[in-house]
């Protein structure tokens, strides 16, 4: 896959998802990912993206002000 902000090579990795909502802070950690080896972009699939909505959703409800989570434990 190539990058859409520099069109260099991609490769499959993870990253750490951070969304910060009002008075929130959201991290997600071990998102997969495909990330550029040129300047880093972060590109995710769509399937990834939904559930990421859906953690970040979910996360809001249960926190106050700071949660960090395992992607890999809540994707399934």
């Amino acid at each position: 896959m190539k990058c859409i902000t520099c069109g260099a090579q991609t490769s499959h990795s993870v990253t750490t998802d951070v969304t910060e909502l009002g008075r929130c802070l959201i991290i997600i950690r071990n998102v997969p990912c495909y990330k550029c080896s040129e300047c880093n972009e972060v590109i995710y699939m769509a399937d990834v993206v939904k559930c990421l909505d859906k953690i970040t959703k979910n996360a809001e409800i249960a926190i106050n002000e700071i949660a960090i989570v395992d992607y890999d434990g809540l994707a399934a």
